[in-house]
């Protein structure tokens, strides 16, 4: 077979020629950047970590990034937000099919607006979402995000203490 130079030089010039075509393909005709236009709202993409128990979200458009996290207190769970970009408000609501319930202000823990956190009432199930929206200099981002990341509530033990 590596005797017939035509099937080595195929071998070796078809993997080139495909990734030549697909970038190409990219730069002609794909999407361009545009920069956030003030008064507008864009829409958050969910990373995969956000479908699997990681305790982790990360979600983005671009280089605006955003990073949700389960925390813990004392007086129970925490979602706990952290931003690449300084953030004027977050707003954020947790329901399942067919519900609508009201959107909660998260609390700034630093003077920056990097990072946010909101005590959690209950425990999400899995089929609840978590409906985001951000705003960052004038322009607000919106997220329709599983709650899977957070995971099953820990296990409850016999005096009653729960654990992370």
């Amino acid at each position: 077979m590596y005797a017939n130079k035509h099937l080595v030089v195929a071998a070796l010039v078809g993997p080139l020629l495909a990734w030549l075509a697909w970038y190409g393909v990219g730069e002609f005709f794909g999407e361009k950047p545009q920069v956030a236009r003030r008064g507008q709202s864009y829409p958050l993409l969910e990373k995969s970590n956000c479908r699997y128990h990681s305790r982790v979200c990360h979600l983005e458009n671009g280089d605006f990034k955003l990073v949700l996290t389960l925390g813990k207190s004392p007086e129970g769970p925490t979602l706990q937000l952290r931003a690449a970009h300084s953030l004027e408000g977050v707003m954020i609501a947790i329901d399942g099919p067919g519900a609508n319930s009201p959107p909660r202000g998260m609390t700034a823990l630093d003077e920056e607006g990097m990072y946010w956190q909101l005590a959690l009432n209950s425990w999400p199930e899995v089929e609840e979402r978590i409906h985001l929206a951000a705003h960052a200099q004038g322009t607000t981002y919106y997220v329709d995000a599983a709650t899977l990341f957070i995971g099953a509530p820990p296990m409850v033990e016999k005096n009653l203490i729960l654990k992370y």
